[in-house]
């Protein structure tokens, strides 16, 4: 679920920082816990401080939307990749994988309705590992009806494997680079 103004509700921690930012100069003391977290739709990296005495886990969803939070107690700030721990950068594509397995559905969609971008560039052939050969055996088989899940894309494609893998490879990238001219699902 996201919110009307695009922030997002609902965040999956990738590492929490007991004493703060390594790279924060400041002495032990002084520094407070942060959380890095991705945004369940819009895949947007988030520093966040967590309510004072709550431990949040890795790997959990939690809600940072309006209204009473349990674990967050706000946003600090966005964060580009580049600014990630390295548990973080170690934990985001376990994460994505999980976002992309629960939400299933959203990711099939653009199977079935991925246009071309140019007259020599098809949405398909975004995706890391998809090329010509591949993008034409999925328009072929969507012509005779739509996908309904990874399990049906990959039964009736021959060659493609492990579908929500090319997803998930395709938000690290729009997520590394910031100069990504075609965004297809980090926003």
């Amino acid at each position: 679920m996201m919110q009307k103004d695009g922030r997002e509700d609902y965040i999956w921690i990738l590492d929490y920082l007991q004493y703060g930012h390594p790279n924060d100069p400041r002495p032990v003391y002084q520094k407070k816990p942060i959380v890095q977290g991705v945004g369940e739709i819009r895949f947007v990296l988030l520093e966040l401080i967590p309510k004072e005495g709550v431990v949040p886990e890795v790997h959990k969803k939690v809600y940072i939307g309006e209204g009473d939070r349990a674990e967050i107690d706000h946003v600090k700030r966005r964060l580009k990749y580049d600014e990630l721990t390295h548990g973080a950068k170690i934990e985001l594509p376990y994460i994505l994988e999980e976002i992309v397995k629960r939400d299933e559905g959203r990711f099939i969609n653009f199977f079935n309705n991925a246009e071309p971008l140019t007259t020599r560039l098809h949405q398909l052939e975004l995706l890391p590992g998809i090329g010509k050969k591949l993008m034409w055996g999925i328009i072929n088989e969507r012509k005779k009806g739509d996908f309904k899940s990874f399990e049906d894309l990959t039964k009736r494609v021959q060659g493609l494997h492990r579908p929500d893998k090319f997803i998930v490879n395709r938000i690290e990238e729009e997520l590394k680079d910031e100069h990504v001219k075609y965004r297809i699902f980090v926003r």
